[in-house]
């Protein structure tokens, strides 16, 4: 299905880079700021954006993401209040590729057929559920491509050549590969092994391979988009929140030092093919 993430990798190809994927927390450090945030994320430079769904109990979460979690549920955040963010967005941006980004719980609790409506209503073009297996397809995955939102899976570097085509079998948008086994935050510690996974999945399927986990600089991301269709950065975005808030408030310059950060990203990206 052509949808919005196809259109923006095609477009970044057309230019010779990587597309550069950003994830903030939904609700992180409070509603308005993280609508801000959001809103402000695709002229600073970021191609996609990953919007978490803050949840009590992440698996996969470093303790910087974990923290913006908890921040935002602290402030409030509810998945309603997510999808709404999505909708306010896209009042003023109809090209922006937006996916949500958290574990079942929440959606099982809203309802499954509900949360599918709701999300295609405000605007959404794709999950990553981190917490189902491609064994649980039926649960949420086929009925999301069933209604025309992409399902993103992740692979990782213990997903071998005969896993590999199970995981495949109902992505779409593109591949969200991990470059690390572990949580958010760490450093990646060999680029080459990352670009070798690349291209080994490259190997296996059509869709494009964004890479996520451990890329933190405007060099990371111009290594890494040597090899890769796109970039994510997450833990280095909710730090950035972190180190600008003052007795845990957001201040006149949070903002700016997302788009701050986000605006050199950008810059790596640009520069990873040339």
């Amino acid at each position: 299905m052509t949808t919005r993430f196809a259109d923006r990798f095609a477009a970044c190809a057309r230019e010779n880079r990587p597309a550069l994927g950003i994830f903030t927390m939904a609700g992180d450090p409070d509603p308005a700021t993280s609508t801000a945030i959001l809103k402000a994320l695709p002229g600073a430079g970021a191609d996609f954006i990953e919007l978490g769904m803050p949840f009590s109990d992440p698996m996969a979460d470093g303790p910087g993401v974990q923290a913006a979690g908890q921040r935002a549920l602290a402030a409030g955040q509810t998945l309603n209040r997510t999808l709404a963010m999505v909708a306010e967005f896209r009042t003023t941006d109809s090209d922006t590729p937006i996916l949500l980004m958290g574990y079942y719980n929440p959606i099982y609790i809203h309802g499954v057929d509900r949360f599918i409506a709701d999300a295609l209503a405000a605007g959404v073009d794709g999950l990553i559920i981190v917490d189902l297996p491609a064994e649980e397809d039926d649960e949420l995955c086929v009925p999301a491509l069933k209604a025309g939102l992409n399902f993103i899976r992740l692979a990782t570097p213990t997903t071998d050549d005969r896993r590999l085509p199970v995981i495949l079998k109902n992505t779409s948008g593109f591949v969200y590969y991990v470059s690390m086994t572990g949580i958010t935050g760490a450093a990646i510690k060999s680029h080459a092994a990352v670009g070798d996974a690349v291209k080994r999945i490259k190997s296996h399927t059509e869709l494009p391979v964004a890479v996520g986990f451990g890329i933190k600089t405007a060099d990371d991301a111009a290594i890494i988009g040597r090899d890769a269709d796109g970039v994510v950065v997450g833990t280095a975005i909710c730090n950035a929140v972190l180190g600008s808030l003052v007795d845990g408030k957001a201040t006149a310059g949070t903002v700016a030092a997302v788009t701050t950060l986000v605006s050199g990203l950008a810059s790596g990206v640009r520069r990873a093919r040339a």
